[in-house]
């Protein structure tokens, strides 16, 4: 999966999914598989435009199991993952997206000319 972006995005974008047991079932290499096999593809088009981070969840949460962090730099192409997204099984096959939370970074410090909360100067 790709990591690195650069950065000026445009804003993160929280996916918050719970595993459903079809994804559960396979063995763990086979996930790994169907997921490279996925995205790989995905971030080739549009991996400028996109970085993806995995967060586990599932320890301390019932309601979701996992976080997908996206770092979007391009909205076009946000909506275009989605909809390729969709027509997968790992929208609501293998996953249920439980929810989508979009977000710019520091918006708030941005908005006042002020320096963000919790960042060195």
């Amino acid at each position: 999966m790709t990591t690195d972006i650069p950065a000026k995005t445009v804003m993160t974008i929280f996916m918050l999914v719970k595993t459903r047991r079809s994804w559960l079932s396979m063995p763990p290499a086979e996930r790994f598989a169907k997921m490279r096999a996925l995205f790989d593809p995905l971030f080739a088009e549009f991996g400028d435009r996109l970085a993806l981070r995995f967060f586990d969840v599932e320890f301390y949460d019932a309601r979701v199991t996992d976080l997908l962090m996206w770092d979007v730099r391009d909205h076009h192409a946000w909506e275009m993952l989605v909809e390729r997204l969709r027509e997968t099984p790992f929208w609501d096959e293998w996953f249920e997206i439980v929810d989508i939370l979009p977000s710019v970074e520091n918006a708030y410090a941005d908005n006042y000319a002020q320096q963000p909360i919790g960042v060195a100067a």
